[in-house]
C-alpha cells in the first residue's frame, strides 16, 4: 500500500488542530472527528508522539482510569504552523483549479444551444 504524503500530512494537521483545541479528546472521539478508523488514529498519534510533536499527560486523580490529555509540544506547535501554511497553499491551488474549471464549464454551457425540433 502506497501512502500519499499529502494525505498523511493533512491527517497530522487535523489531529494537531483538534488536539490543540481539545487536548482531552480521547482516541475514539478523535477517530470520529477525523472520519478514520480507531487503528489509523492510534497509528497517527503514535507517529506524532514519536516525532515529539505531542506529549501525553495522565490524570492520576481522574475517576476514569484512562484519562489523558494530548498536549502539543513546542515542536508540535511549530509543525502545526508549518502544516497550516502548506495546507492553505494546497487548498488555494485546488480552489484556483476549481474556479478555472467552473468558468470553463460556464462558457461551454453558454455556447452550447439546445437543439429544438420544429413540429410537423
Amino acid at each position: 500500500m502506497v501512502c500519499n504524503p499529502h494525505h498523511t500530512e493533512n491527517t497530522h494537521f487535523k489531529v494537531l488542530r483538534l488536539l490543540e483545541a481539545n487536548p482531552q479528546m480521547n482516541q475514539r472521539q478523535l477517530s470520529q472527528a477525523l472520519g478514520v478508523s480507531l487503528g489509523k488514529t492510534n497509528y497517527c498519534l503514535k507517529a506524532l508522539l514519536d516525532k515529539g510533536m505531542l506529549k501525553v499527560h495522565n490524570f492520576q486523580n481522574s475517576k476514569r482510569k484512562l484519562a489523558y490529555a494530548y498536549l502539543l509540544t513546542p515542536a508540535g506547535i511549530a509543525e502545526k504552523t508549518a502544516l497550516t501554511s502548506r495546507f492553505l497553499q494546497r487548498k488555494m491551488h485546488e480552489f484556483e483549479q476549481l474556479k478555472s474549471e467552473i468558468e470553463s464549464l460556464q462558457q461551454e454551457a453558454l455556447q452550447t444551444r439546445p437543439i429544438t425540433t420544429q413540429p410537423h
